[in-house]
């Protein structure tokens, strides 16, 4: 009998627990909006972002390549809300796409920069001795070159693409963010319960992945908050260079740097609107990034924060 009502409780207790999940995960929404409103523009457009990459196939009105039959440089109007370039083609359509290349480039650059940077800063900083010796001597070097410089030569061998781009700029991304990853993980280090995990017995492996990464999580993710602003503005300058994606695909720094510049007096909205998107997709990151340091960092938020252990 006891078994039976257990039985039908589980699944009540259950029904009950969504709603109050769901309540409160409206209620921080709602707290974090009212707190950090600029966090939350940030994020609303972030959204929007990741929502027209995924479905630019629906959104924009024309494909990215397709040319209108006599509707070349046309002002924005209802038809085209943006215009159309030297070639007849919807910008409103490309900037859509682009949109693709900007977010793709953008998460995928920032995931392995942040995969490499934890590996490097928690090894380092963990293991100490020569081994960080050497390693942080080689980042010092990494840091020290030219950027840009770096990544043409990068792209300059081994050639234009996405995912030469990708693994360009997260090779790079991934030095001054493992700086950052060190110094937390040292800090964290120096917690009683990290002594305490040794001192029962603890392996090396479960003492980072128990006791060490999710205490710099917080970290990682302000790191790949803010970067992700900052890979999107070096992709649309490369491609503006000339060495990110190739034609025909389009990407907002390519139509900058092609026709908008070409034709910037005659035709001014072939530029302001690629530039434009790229402001907006900098700022929403940025200010989703600085919100999120504000909210997960306990110093920043005036919190004693406790240990996850």
């Amino acid at each position: 009998m006891a078994d039976s009502l257990q039985t039908i409780a589980a699944p009540e207790s259950r029904a009950l627990a969504r709603p109050l999940r769901r309540a409160r995960a409206i209620g921080l929404a709602w707290r974090f909006c009212r707190r950090k409103p600029l966090g939350a523009i940030g994020a609303v457009i972030v959204v929007g972002l990741i929502v027209m990459a995924a479905f630019a196939d629906r959104i924009a009105p024309y494909s990215y390549d397709d040319s209108v039959p006599g509707a070349r440089m046309k002002a924005p109007s209802w038809q085209f809300w943006m215009g159309t370039d030297n070639l007849g083609r919807d910008i409103w359509s490309r900037v859509v796409y682009g949109t693709r290349i900007s977010v793709t480039v953008g998460f995928a650059t920032v995931a392995l920069a942040t995969v490499l940077a934890a590996a490097i800063g928690v090894s380092s900083a963990y293991l100490g001795g020569a081994y960080d010796l050497v390693i942080q001597r080689i980042v010092d070097a990494w840091i020290s070159f030219p950027v840009l410089v770096i990544v043409l030569s990068l792209l300059a061998a081994l050639g234009p693409g996405l995912l030469n781009l990708i693994l360009a700029l997260s090779i790079l991304g991934a030095a001054g963010a493992s700086r950052v990853i060190r110094s937390a993980t040292l800090s964290t280090m120096q917690n009683p319960y990290v002594e305490a995990a040794r001192a029962l017995g603890a392996g090396h492996l479960r003492v980072i992945l128990r006791h060490l990464l999710p205490n710099v999580t917080a970290t990682i993710i302000i790191l790949a908050t803010i970067g992700l602003g900052t890979v999107i503005l070096a992709e649309s300058a490369l491609s503006f260079l000339g060495f990110g994606v190739p034609p025909p695909y389009p990407s907002w720094g390519g139509m900058l740097s092609g026709s908008g510049r070409s034709f910037m007096y005659h035709a001014p909205w072939m530029a302001l609107w690629p530039g434009t998107a790229i402001s907006l997709a900098v700022f929403g990151f940025n200010m989703l990034g600085d919100a999120l340091r504000d909210v997960l960092d306990p110093r920043l938020r005036g919190g004693s924060g406790r240990p996850a252990s």
